[in-house]
């Protein structure tokens, strides 16, 4: 409720893409405005010190600092990059401990687990987040401020109080309808991302557990929901309301079963969608819903045009001003999402999004193609349907040329 009270007070960005489906290199690149293609930075166990045009990056935080603002920082805002020097007050974000006692869920405690927390809401790290970040609102400012509020729910595991769960009774809850030879279609390539959660889709569906899961995706999701809610109010509640631009943003998306997938790391549609919004008093109206393809790499170069004369051309990305005043404004998608499979980190893979559909080309050549405007759930890869050949061959012309890409980092080597 509280996320959609802010984006009716806004522009909501449906068709919003992250530039790659994992944690580290999606914040990354939009908090450097460095694309994964350019810093070769595309998945979280890749040494992002090895990168050249990270090393030579302003984040975003420092921009802000540069340009006379207070920055401070609270909770999973970066992951993986930083420059500490950037933050007048920076406190990194951590896990919740899962809760005593055996099991909760037939796959086992660890990051795959749900279930009631044992803590209370405000011991969680997220609620003592969202308290700093209403502090900092309350003080007596006498620059700009910038100031970055990470929820790490709904990350699994999925720990939050029980009333979370009463919202959403089990027999209530809607699933997600999945495709039994949803892969089969699939080439290779893109069937092995989906080798290290297949097992545990296996188990939720064998335990009869699928709406179990949902249940407590959804009431994780109201937990993070409640914990903005607040940091939301106490700006509406400061002198500040009515000159303080808001971002919300999902570093990437979620699968919960479908293409046999759980959690992130794929190129369709579940991973690599996810949540936008902007108000910008001045420039945004209430109610502002904006359908064009556009990537969290353009939050960076948005907020330069937004707040400074200076110019983004170093920055990956375009500004989004022009879909603020105008969400109907002709735009060319920017929805790039780049990712390498962790096991064999030489390879990458991209997909583009856009009116025409999703395009994915993998490293040696294979390829799916989904036209989403009759199959918005890509469950048929058209790649060899000649009635589509147009629309492939432009989606493949927009990607990025093999000068502009870089090869991917190598990753950290662990004994």
């Amino acid at each position: 409720p509280n996320l959609r009270k802010f984006a009716a007070s806004g522009v909501n960005f449906k068709r919003a893409y992250t530039a790659s489906p994992v944690c580290s290199p999606s914040r990354t690149a939009f908090f450097s405005g460095v694309s994964p293609w350019r810093s070769g930075h595309y998945h979280n166990a890749l040494q992002t010190e090895k990168s050249v045009p990270l090393k030579n990056a302003l984040s975003l935080a420092g921009f802000f600092k540069r340009s006379g603002y207070t920055t401070a920082g609270y909770g999973k805002i970066t992951h993986g990059w930083d420059q500490k020097e950037h933050w007048d007050e920076k406190v990194g974000h951590q896990r919740d401990p899962a809760p005593p006692g055996a099991p909760l869920t037939a796959v086992g405690r660890g990051e795959q687990d749900w279930g009631p927390i044992h803590l209370r809401e405000e011991e969680m790290n997220d609620s003592s987040n969202a308290d700093a970040a209403i502090r900092r609102l309350q003080q007596t400012h006498d620059a700009p401020f910038f100031i970055a509020c990470g929820m790490f729910n709904p990350h699994m595991p999925w720990y939050v109080p029980q009333k979370y769960f009463d919202l959403f009774p089990v027999d209530e809850v809607e699933t997600p309808k999945l495709l039994a030879d949803d892969l089969n279609d699939v080439p290779p390539l893109g069937v092995a991302l989906t080798a290290g959660k297949s097992r545990f889709v296996d188990s939720v569906l064998k335990h009869d557990l699928h709406p179990n899961a949902v249940q407590a995706y959804l009431a994780t999701t109201a937990y993070a929901d409640a914990q903005l809610g607040r940091v939301l109010d106490a700006l509406d509640a400061s002198p500040y309301r009515d000159n303080t631009i808001v971002v919300f943003l999902t570093d990437h998306g979620f699968h919960l079963g479908e293409k046999h997938h759980w959690q992130k790391a794929t190129l369709w549609e579940e991973a690599t969608h996810c949540l936008l919004m902007f108000r910008a008093p001045g420039v945004t109206k209430t109610g502002g819903v904006c359908e064009r393809f556009v990537s969290l790499q353009d939050v960076y170069p948005t907020l330069v045009e937004l707040c400074s004369p200076q110019s983004s051309d170093e920055l990956d990305g375009r500004s989004l001003v022009p879909l603020l005043s105008n969400p109907n404004a002709s735009w060319e998608s920017t929805a790039i999402t780049c990712l390498c499979d962790k096991g064999n980190p030489v390879q990458g893979y991209l997909t583009i999004r856009n009116e025409l559909g999703r395009y994915i080309r993998y490293e040696d050549g294979q390829e799916e193609f989904y036209d989403t405007t009759v199959d918005p759930r890509e469950w048929k890869n058209e790649i060899g349907n000649p009635a589509h050949a147009r629309s492939i061959h432009a989606l493949r012309e927009s990607v990025p040329s093999s000068d502009e890409m870089a090869t991917p980092m190598p990753a950290v080597v662990r004994k």
